[in-house]
């Protein structure tokens, strides 16, 4: 088993005096945060509390774009042209790195959100968009992908630092694509069932898809997403899981 990883989740997500999820206790377990900037949620003010409780917490943080749908959540893919979605990606990055800055936090990478991630993991031309708003806000961003897919590719072909990110909630096809929300097998939430999958991939390498078969996958990162049902529980109980193997959970960009 990987003797070190990163445990990642979806923060910020809420808009004006509307909240999603628990981003105080998730903060308080993973160790990379992935902020939404304004797109499928966010604001400057949820911005500016997310960045500050993440440094206080000493969480990596990263930049979560996406389509600008709030009322989809960011679920639904927008038609857009390459040209478009790279503006509005390095838009969204530029703007949560300017709020981060003001409450004293650094923006370390950039993860993709919902339906544009699900787009760019299996066409070029849109991998290429994101890669290249991110190469042009901020060579130095790194880019954290989905395992196996189109995006990771192009991340590493544009000379991005690019890592792989797998999803301890979230059902696989036998391509390595997710399954998509709505279809049986997308959610998982039972949190045994979650580690029990998760530490058989971190074994073997191979993450059990829908049919009964398995696809090989990378990771750096494992994700929890923080607007599940029980997103706390499962992000605790993975942690504890790690940490009674002597798995170091620690941010993918943790070198040392």
């Amino acid at each position: 088993m990987a003797r070190r990883i990163d445990l990642n989740a979806d923060l910020g997500e809420g808009l004006g005096p509307w909240t999603m999820g628990d981003d105080e206790a998730m903060l308080g377990i993973v160790t990379s945060a992935n902020v939404a900037c304004g797109g499928h949620a966010g604001d400057p003010e949820t911005m500016f509390r997310t960045a500050e409780l993440a440094a206080a917490n000493d969480v990596t943080m990263g930049a979560h774009p996406g389509y600008v749908d709030p009322a989809g959540f960011g679920r639904r893919i927008i038609p857009m042209s390459a040209a478009e979605i790279t503006r509005m990606v390095a838009a969204q990055i530029g703007g949560f790195v300017a709020v981060a800055a003001v409450a004293g936090a650094t923006v370390r990478y950039v993860k993709a959100h919902g339906a544009l991630a699900n787009l760019a993991a299996r066409d070029a031309d849109v991998a290429r968009a994101v890669a290249r708003a991110v190469r042009a806000v901020d060579a130095d961003l790194a880019l954290l992908a989905i395992s196996g897919t189109e995006l990771e590719r192009v991340g590493r072909a544009e000379g991005l630092d690019t890592y792989a990110e797998i999803f301890a909630d979230r059902g696989y096809l036998p391509d390595g694509q997710l399954v998509p929300r709505g279809e049986p097998g997308a959610m998982i939430h039972d949190a045994t069932a979650a580690a029990e999958r998760l530490f058989d991939f971190l074994d073997t390498g191979r993450m059990p898809v829908v049919d009964g078969g398995t696809v090989a996958l990378d990771a750096h990162s494992v994700c929890v997403h923080g607007d599940s049902p029980g997103a706390v529980e499962m992000a605790r109980s993975l942690r504890a899981r790690f940490e009674a193997d002597g798995v170091t959970l620690a941010s993918f960009l943790d070198h040392s």
